[in-house]
């Protein structure tokens, strides 16, 4: 464990689900100490998401999957003594992580303006549906929406197939590899200037760029994947 490249890095995580934890899934595998922050009571909403019924210890295994190799502490965000508590696991963190919508942490004087003040180094990761701008910021950022509303959903399968979504939650986790990268890109330029980050990023912006060569192609062509045949490569 010592010998894993995060080992003495600590994450608070602020999130539920699937797109933030599995973000904190991958810290805590390169061996990070994730502190998962939850509801008194009830949790992560994770815990409920059980998949054909199954079940670990009165949680789901889901859960399990997302969240293993972490602790939790329970904290409920709205009272004002829980909220120091956490201002002084914040000193000691090295990254926080959330993915609420925008505004919500602001609301509870934990946005990154707030960390900061109380942790200069500290790197930053949030996570929204469609960013923190625009018509769409308060919208739900659910995966088989999102897999429509960016065109994922077209682009699988034939010119002559209806919409076809991917069989798992590919925005939850395309985003959350996508805000590990930015915070590791983040703790190494920390190293260098000692200065703390802001990483942004959304499931939209997620999915659009796993999409770029489809939407490069479709825009050029009109075609829809699978229309005009696949190109070949030779690995020479």
């Amino acid at each position: 464990m010592n010998q894993l490249p995060l080992n003495g890095i600590t994450v608070l995580e602020f999130s539920q689900y699937l797109s933030g934890p599995s973000a904190g899934l991958r810290l805590a595998d390169l061996g990070a100490r994730v502190i998962k922050i939850e509801r008194p009571g009830v949790g992560d909403a994770c815990r409920r998401l059980s998949i054909k019924n199954l079940w670990v210890d009165g949680d789901s295994l889901l859960f399990h999957t997302i969240n293993r190799n972490k602790e939790s502490f329970a904290a409920d965000m709205k009272s004002a003594e829980d909220r120091a508590v956490i201002r002084k696991l914040i000193g000691r963190a090295d990254v926080v992580t959330h993915n609420f919508r925008p505004g919500v942490m602001e609301g509870f004087e934990m946005g990154y303006a707030d960390v900061a003040a109380i942790n200069a180094g500290i790197v930053y990761g949030a996570i929204s549906g469609y960013g923190k701008e625009g018509p769409w910021k308060d919208l739900p950022g659910q995966d088989l929406l999102l897999q429509s509303m960016s065109g994922l959903a077209y682009m699988t399968g034939n010119e002559k197939d209806n919409p076809m979504p991917f069989g798992l939650s590919i925005a939850d986790s395309l985003c959350g590899a996508q805000l590990v990268q930015g915070i590791l890109a983040a703790l190494v330029r920390r190293q260098k200037t000692g200065k703390g980050a802001l990483v942004e990023i959304s499931m939209m912006e997620s999915l659009l760029d796993f999409q770029f060569e489809f939407l490069t192609t479709y825009h050029s062509s009109g075609q829809r994947r699978g229309a005009a045949g696949s190109a070949t490569g030779i690995l020479c």
